[in-house]
């Protein structure tokens, strides 16, 4: 269990996130996401002296992407000042989050701050050098397309965990559909009153098109209207499958960033500091082979377990949500409503950039709670390698 480490009411960010090879597909994700930090420090009126340590999660290769946490530091303003990146895969903001609250735990610093950037468009081709191949034919690698289709351990495509999940539990197609929709309902709840929910975190990004041309992006990009009848008319995505791709999240683009500090500090900076978030604790697990959707529940009862609560202490519940079958399966493991969670959005619905996916959750889970009146909050969710990773945030005494 933690005790000394914060986030401040409004200390935080997210971009919008744009669809695959959408407006942000030509960008370094590293480049955008600085300057989309740097921009909003600017407007919070935030110098970046204030940081002493950097934490970058991102997990796509970019240009330059060697320097990582310290050029990301510069780029932000914040020269003088060491960084270090992280990439979990779809954990990689929890776990980002979770090394900047150990910091402030152990006084290895006073504030850090966690940027988590990625973008799925336009991924790297590798090639290694393979003298010893036919006529010294290289190695390749497409970066995005080769992984999500095949885990080198379990040896089977992101999908296929999720249809394993769901043969073994259960989970019928027509209850996939049935959160599908839900989900999208939720997400658009954000949408009401102007994005008047949306717009408490969310900040626009601007992109150079030319040099006599840049266009801004100010909301999610390549969300799709969802139906009940748009849902039955889809083929699952496998023979036989419970999933379509109406009930499974798409790749996307974006970026988000949180500060971390100490109560005092974050009492400072906060737009509102009986809103101050408190991390509690974080929890960890590893499914059995090629059963990633599983991850999600050992990995959220660790937090719980760590925080010393339980699933009913909890007043808002975020997940990572690649497929529907994860907040199934979650929903029956710990006894609650599938509807009651993921309120005003999750994964599934506006896409998923990897590294900042998390984060941007955890971000509307904070703003869920404190319009509640504070209390916990738990965010958990899978990750490729058939893990998981969770956090459990309270807000108020």
């Amino acid at each position: 269990m933690l005790t000394k480490a914060f986030i401040p009411y409004s200390g935080y960010y997210s971009s919008p996130f744009s669809k695959w090879q959408g407006s942000l597909a030509n960008e370094n994700s590293i480049v955008l996401g600085s300057q989309t930090a740097e921009k909003w420090l600017e407007t919070k009126d935030i110098s970046p002296d204030i940081f002493d340590y950097l934490i970058l999660g991102t997990t796509v290769g970019q240009p330059h992407m060697f320097y990582g946490g310290p050029w990301a530091s510069a780029l932000i303003g914040a020269q003088n000042i060491p960084g270090v990146m992280i990439s979990q895969a779809c954990s990689t903001s929890t776990t980002c989050i979770f090394q900047a609250a150990t910091g402030i735990e152990t006084g290895t610093y006073q504030t850090a701050f966690a940027l988590m950037t990625d973008r799925c468009s336009n991924g790297p081709h590798t090639i290694w050098p393979n003298p010893k191949g036919p006529g010294g034919q290289v190695i390749s690698e497409n970066w995005m397309m080769d992984n999500f289709n095949n885990d080198p351990w379990a040896k089977n495509a992101m999908i296929q965990t999720a249809e394993n999940v769901a043969k073994e539990s259960g989970v019928t197609r027509e209850e996939c559909d049935d959160v599908a929709l839900r989900r999208y309902d939720q997400y658009m709840d954000s949408l009401a009153n102007d994005r008047k929910f949306q717009k408490k975190y969310m900040v626009p990004v601007n992109i150079t098109v030319s040099k006599k041309k840049t266009i801004q992006v100010a909301a999610d990009e390549g969300v799709v209207q969802t139906t009940r009848q748009g849902l039955e008319n889809l083929k699952p995505v496998l023979p036989n499958g419970a999933h379509t791709f109406g009930a499974q999240t798409h790749p996307a683009d974006g970026n988000c960033g949180l500060i971390v500090t100490t109560k005092e500090k974050a009492s400072k900076l906060s737009q509102d500091s009986s809103r101050d978030a408190q991390i509690i604790s974080y929890g960890f697990s590893r499914a059995k082979k090629g059963f990633m959707a599983m991850a999600v529940v050992p990995a959220a009862q660790m937090a719980l377990d760590r925080a010393g609560i339980s699933i009913k202490d909890v007043k808002v519940i975020k997940t990572h949500n690649p497929f529907a079958a994860n907040d199934i399966y979650l929903a029956r493991q710990m006894g609650i409503d599938v509807n009651s969670f993921n309120n005003f959005g999750s994964s599934l619905i506006f896409g998923h950039p990897q590294g900042p996916t998390a984060g941007r959750s955890i971000i509307e889970g904070i703003e869920e709670l404190a319009d509640k009146g504070g209390g916990y909050m738990l965010f958990s969710g899978c990750a490729a390698g058939d893990t998981g990773a969770a956090l459990i945030l309270k807000i108020g005494a």
